[in-house]
This record gives C-alpha cells, structure tokens and sequence, in this order.
C-alpha cells in the first residue's frame, strides 16, 4: 500500500430494478446482494467493499425509490437519506430501457432533492445491451446532461459486465484522500446470519408469486458453527395472513421442502460448508405496519 491512499463512501441509489445489486455483484466478483426480477427485493443498506492498494471504495447498495405503502416502505426510504448524507460520492442507476425515466415524477421528485444535496453526482444508465441501436444512447444522455444536475454520465451494460472501469475510474477520480476505513480483505461488514437470511428470501422470491414474497420476512434464530459435521441454522419466515401461512407450507409441507432444500444448496455454496438448515413459518399480523416488529427485525 502507498503512503497516500484514498477511500470514501458511496451511495448506490435508484429506481427497482435498475441493476444496482448486481452492478454491486459484479464489481466485488461476489453474490453479496440478492437480485429478482420483482421491485423492492433490496430492503435494507448493504454495503460492499473494493479494496485495492491504493484505493477503498465502500458501497452502499439502497432499497429501490418507492412511494411508501407501510411502514417498513418508510423504513427503506430512511436508509435512502441517510446514506445521502453519509456518502462521499452518489451514483444514481437508471434502466435505459425504460419509456419513462425522463417524465417519471418520482425520479423528478427526487432528482430536485438531489440537486440541495452538495456531493459528487454519477448518473449511470444500465441496461445498454438491450437497446435495439447504440444511437439511442446519446440523445439521452444529452437530456440528462441538460438538468445540470450529474459531475459524470456513464453508460454500461451491468448484467454483461461492461464499462464497470469507467465507473470504478471515475469514482476514484472523486474520492477524497483518506486511510482505509475497513481492512482490504472483507467485502463487507456485515455478518453471516444477515447473508443467510437474504438468501433464504431470495429463495422466497423466486419460489412464490404474487403478493407473497413481499409479505414475508426471514429471521435467523440460531447459527451454529460446528468445527466437526453440519453448521446448524434455524430461521423463522414470518408472514402476515394464515392463507400465507398455507401457502408457503403446501399441501402436506411439500413447497416448505423444497424451499429449505433449495435454500439449503445455496447456503452451503455461500458459506462453503455443510448445513443442516431448519424452518418454521410463523404468523405475525401486519408485521410491515409495526413499528416495534420492525424495529426488533432491524429496520
């Protein structure tokens, strides 16, 4: 490491679905953050961290813009502002593909606060590999150039990879001098019951439809490691109707199998180790509305 090193906090922020937990993956060459087609997957701040010698950038990867609908939407909009006043640099994501992200009022909304807020601005528009024509590109980013609003504009494609050095570059170009707050080798600082819980809800998301993945919430009662046999975790789902309830369980528990079986193979990738993974699903009544749940939940 050279003497002179330069680190800071960076806020990832965006619309759902913009591609900002896999923008995150990709950089850090790690499943960290959960991705699924559906809005509001990301709920609570993740952060990831890119060491190199000479450079530490800490990401902080937000809950997607939303006009709130419970009380837990208030809490992923806290995390939102919060990180707005903790970062050094913010960079905003956008789905080029989208026909209304010029004329979208909650982007417009935000895009005003933004502009009281004096940090170091990113636009990155993601998603350039599924435009029908690379000429579509720049007509946008002069749209976006005229609001007087970002320090840089970058295109890329997040899902294939491209560009991720334009982005990394410029945001080295605008972090300020500092000693490394975290040590080179974490990725991030939060612990294993957290990543665990997330991917049993990632899980979640892509076994169930409708209304049911955005009800439930996954709590971590025990984590065990064991230096001989299977580490042991118990986790709760808790969900907030009993036809929910039925729902995740299946006929004779068959969909609950399959989902801890399921949850089980990725769990043991992630942490590299056997697991013997346990899971009960429990009634809580407008859990996303209470604010005391919430707040023992971690929002």
């Amino acid at each position: 490491m050279t003497d002179k090193t330069k680190a800071g906090f960076v806020a990832i922020l965006g619309m759902p679905n913009a591609g900002k937990s896999t923008f995150l993956n990709k950089v850090l060459d790690s499943k960290l953050a959960i991705v699924t087609p559906k809005p509001q997957t990301t709920r609570k701040r993740l952060t990831g961290i890119y060491s190199t010698d000479n450079y530490q950038i800490v990401f902080i990867d937000n809950p997607g813009l939303l006009v709130p609908k419970y009380e837990l939407h208030h809490s992923m909009k806290r995390y939102i502002e919060e990180s707005l006043q903790d970062c050094d640099i913010i960079t905003f994501f956008l789905d080029i593909t989208k026909s209304d992200i010029e004329n979208n009022e909650l982007i417009s909304n935000f895009f005003d606060n933004l502009k009281k807020i004096e940090r170091k601005k990113i636009l990155v528009l993601n998603k350039i590999d599924l435009l029908s024509s690379p000429k579509y590109i720049l007509p946008i980013i002069e749209k976006f150039s005229k609001l007087d609003l970002f320090d840089e504009i970058i295109p890329i494609s997040a899902v294939k990879g491209n560009s991720f050095a334009e982005v990394i570059n410029t945001i080295v170009k605008y972090l300020p001098e500092s000693p490394f707050y975290y040590d080179p080798d974490n990725i991030s600082d939060l612990n294993e019951r957290f990543f665990v819980s997330e991917i049993i809800r990632e899980i979640i998301f892509f076994s169930y439809h409708d209304e049911i993945p955005f009800s439930t919430e996954v709590v971590i009662n025990e984590f065990k490691e064991r230096k001989k046999g299977k580490w042991f975790i118990s986790a709760d789902i808790l969900v907030e109707k009993n036809s929910h309830k039925g729902i995740i369980i299946g006929e004779n528990g068959k969909k609950l199998k399959l989902l801890g079986e399921n949850a089980r193979i990725a769990i043991e990738k992630h942490l590299g180790t056997p697991v013997f993974l346990e899971l009960f699903v429990k009634l809580k009544e407008n859990w996303r509305n209470d604010p005391r749940t919430l707040k023992t939940l971690g929002y």
